[in-house]
């Protein structure tokens, strides 16, 4: 009876793609590793032209096109930003380690390419995270740290392009942007006026609270 019950497990495991892997609650190094070289295909919204997976714990306030504002339970706001033009020009990826950051490092997992960077401002963290021609930016406290890098990771990494819609939509010119609009290789820590940005980044997170939740479940497929 335990051998059967063993071997369902290990079918369930090896049928849903998914592997188990336990994450440290300190090791930033050790969880974007872990997270970002995982070779599973989780997703559960279904946009046009993609998909990508939110991790529980995070739910939708706004959804603008390709860009979406989730929240966590702590409140914290993550500003999701999915390129599909840079994905459809095959965009690469022009970034040069920040040694002066509280943490910076170039990502390459799965022949995909980012890079993440973490900033300490004041008594907070803003996160950036390049990857797979998606990006999240994060405004934190350290307790949160860890968690909201796990959680930009998941979002990240799980980002499936579908070729044939966005050769429809970018091919025929039917989206209105142009390539060279808004590069999001480029990191904020770059911009003169850095702190001014997240002073902004910062308030614009308070006023967006009011902002309609959406039900992850109602994209799912």
């Amino acid at each position: 009876m335990k051998k059967i019950v063993v071997l369902l497990f290990s079918l369930i495991i090896l049928v849903s793609g998914c592997s188990i892997r336990s994450l440290s609650d300190s090791s930033i190094d050790s969880n974007i590793d872990k997270i970002l070289s995982d070779n599973s295909k989780l997703y559960n919204v279904n946009f046009e032209g993609y998909k990508y997976y939110v991790p529980k714990g995070l739910k939708f306030l706004n959804k603008n096109q390709y860009n979406a504002l989730l929240e966590d339970k702590n409140n914290n706001k993550y500003y999701f930003y999915v390129d599909v033009i840079s994905y459809y020009h095959k965009t690469k990826l022009k970034y040069k380690v920040d040694k002066k950051a509280y943490y910076a490092k170039k990502l390459n997992y799965n022949n995909k390419k980012g890079y993440i960077e973490i900033n300490k401002v004041g008594k907070k963290y803003f996160i950036e995270c390049v990857f797979n021609y998606s990006k999240v930016e994060v405004l934190v406290s350290k307790r949160d740290l860890v968690t909201a890098v796990n959680n930009l990771c998941y979002l990240v990494k799980s980002v499936k392009y579908n070729d044939k819609i966005l050769d429809s939509l970018v091919g025929e010119n039917v989206l209105s942007y142009k390539e060279e609009d808004y590069n999001i290789f480029n990191s904020k820590s770059d911009d003169s006026d850095f702190l001014d940005y997240v002073k902004e980044y910062d308030n614009k997170g308070k006023k967006s609270s009011d902002e309609e939740t959406i039900d992850v479940n109602s994209y799912n497929d």
